[in-house]
């Protein structure tokens, strides 16, 4: 998920927030809030995401469903990824976000050049509490300044979350209703392959992509109109983003 968006300069925080007010939408910007998070992400796009660079995903052959990706200009585009999210260090306010885990899988569409996504489904594990969902909708609507066709909260799911510099794993209800495993890139040693100065969507700062293509991805309890998918051996990353209420001055 996408420099190329940000550049777009999409505008969002309606869906993610449900309609929220301009009211509401000025207290977020005045509230004092922070977020260091790891991400576990794959998308169904080849190594590495052009995305990042354009306005239109790879193109895939077949139906797309649960095959590879194509080559050929005539396939469908699309970008259907799952990102698994463990909260670091964090607050809203009083409300400590520290170990919080959630979920963002969805599709980007075919054609994102004018700036709208086609879905998204956002998910929390059973130990966030409500004010930390509270919170979390509304930096995931900073981290991910986009306007969406359709963005919806799906049902909780107890998340496995396990990384080392070799290998990530996330499930959700056992991989039941999602999950990506991920596996280092090989370098020319043992350390994990890093890009750098790429910026993450809304996060002004970052680690690095961390190379992993992923052994598996899929989403298999999709929101209600969405089809489940599931991917090998496309591309995937770890990253760790950092950002906070101080970086919407400007915006």
């Amino acid at each position: 998920m996408r420099y190329a968006l940000v550049c777009a300069g999409v505008v969002l925080l309606g869906l993610l927030v449900h309609g929220a007010t301009a009211q509401e939408r000025q207290r977020a910007q005045e509230a004092q809030w922070a977020m260091n998070a790891t991400i576990i992400e794959a998308c169904s796009c080849p190594m590495f995401c052009q995305c990042y660079f354009d306005t239109k995903p790879a193109a895939h052959g077949g139906g797309g469903g649960h095959g590879g990706h194509g080559e050929h200009a005539g396939g469908e585009h699309f970008c259907r990824f799952n990102n698994a999210f463990r909260v670091n260090t964090g607050h809203w306010g009083d409300v400590k976000l520290d170990g919080a885990k959630f979920w963002v899988a969805g599709d980007l569409g075919g054609d994102f050049s004018e700036g709208k996504l086609d879905w998204a489904m956002l998910f929390f594990d059973p130990s966030v509490t409500k004010e930390q969902r509270e919170a979390i909708k509304q930096i995931v609507a900073h981290v991910y300044p986009a306007e969406w066709n359709s963005f919806t909260i799906g049902d909780d799911a107890k998340m496995q979350w396990e990384a080392t510099k070799d290998r990530a794993v996330a499930r959700a209800d056992e991989g039941r209703v999602a999950e990506v495993v991920l596996k280092r890139a090989q370098g020319m040693t043992d350390d994990p392959i890093v890009m750098h100065n790429l910026r993450y969507w809304g996060a002004p700062r970052n680690d690095g992509f961390i190379m992993m293509p992923n052994e598996v991805q899929a989403l298999r309890k999709a929101p209600e109109g969405q089809k489940p998918y599931e991917f090998k051996g496309t591309n995937g990353f770890m990253i760790t983003l950092d950002i906070n209420a101080n970086d919407l001055q400007g915006r």
